[in-house]
């Protein structure tokens, strides 16, 4: 498979650069990875070309003026940059097992998109993994973790407990895959949103009106999500109001998305 990695960020290059090797150990590499970056300082710039330049993949930066919470926007031209078929999609503070890739690559399936799980990682223990400035080897999965049946990564287990179903609960594109062909038949992510929360909702509410199937991948593609202070929700309240929308409505297709970057 022809897989792009997307990572997002803003300002937070220690955790950047933890992501980003973490992608780099795995047992099955992407064909590319993709920074999107809203918006960061140059350093962040920096530390991606200083780690592009030995990577074994291509490792592309797209970035966009800080104006605000855009990721929306941010995603969009992301996808606009990729190659791949499939895309999988996390955040910037996000640690990969190795065998992330693989597993999600093993999940995908035509008709389907993929909603993976994380580990929370407690603030200690984040502080702890940052000052080695090395993903962790070994399992994480102390006290001061949460969800921690998450660090079990087990190929029984997942063929037993992931499912398919048509659900909009839970959404969290941290750790999230789907068909290219499919983000652009609903064109991608809905730049309507600004400030924080739902547009990942409304993103999985348009996949689903167009009749494609959520799969719950459960035991499989262990992600490591490092602590961190949680985002103003100051737009939470009309961001609910698209989102309500798009469901009422069953609309599958976004007025401003990711063809305004496609050639």
């Amino acid at each position: 498979m022809r897989i792009s990695l997307i990572i997002t960020t803003y300002n937070w290059k220690e955790a950047l650069e933890l992501s980003l090797r973490s992608a780099l150990q795995q047992k099955k590499l992407p064909m590319e990875i993709i920074i999107a970056d809203d918006g960061s300082r140059p350093d962040t710039g920096e530390l991606i070309r200083r780690i592009a330049a030995t990577a074994p993949v291509p490792v592309l930066h797209s970035w966009q003026e800080d104006e605000g919470f855009r990721l929306a926007a941010s995603r969009n031209k992301a996808i606009a940059k990729s190659s791949g078929d499939y895309i999988i999609l996390i955040d910037g503070d996000i640690i990969l097992e190795r065998h992330f890739i693989f597993d999600h690559a093993r999940f995908a399936k035509p008709g389907c998109f993929v909603q993976g799980t994380r580990v929370l990682l407690g603030e200690q223990l984040s502080q702890e993994i940052l000052a080695r400035r090395k993903p962790p080897v070994e399992p994480v999965c102390r006290w001061d973790v949460g969800n921690r049946k998450n660090c079990v990564r087990s190929d029984i287990l997942s063929c037993i407990f992931s499912y398919r179903d048509r659900g909009m609960y839970g959404v969290r594109t941290c750790n999230f895959a789907f068909w290219r062909s499919d983000a652009l038949a609903v064109n991608g992510f809905n730049e309507a949103f600004v400030g924080w929360g739902r547009e990942d909702s409304e993103f999985t509410a348009r996949l689903l009106n167009c009749g494609l199937v959520r799969k719950n991948l459960k035991f499989s593609a262990v992600a490591y999500h490092l602590h961190h202070a949680l985002n103003d929700r100051a737009q939470l309240t009309a961001n609910d109001e698209l989102l309500r929308r798009t469901v009422e409505r069953r609309l599958r297709w976004c007025e401003q998305g990711v063809t305004a970057y496609l050639p």
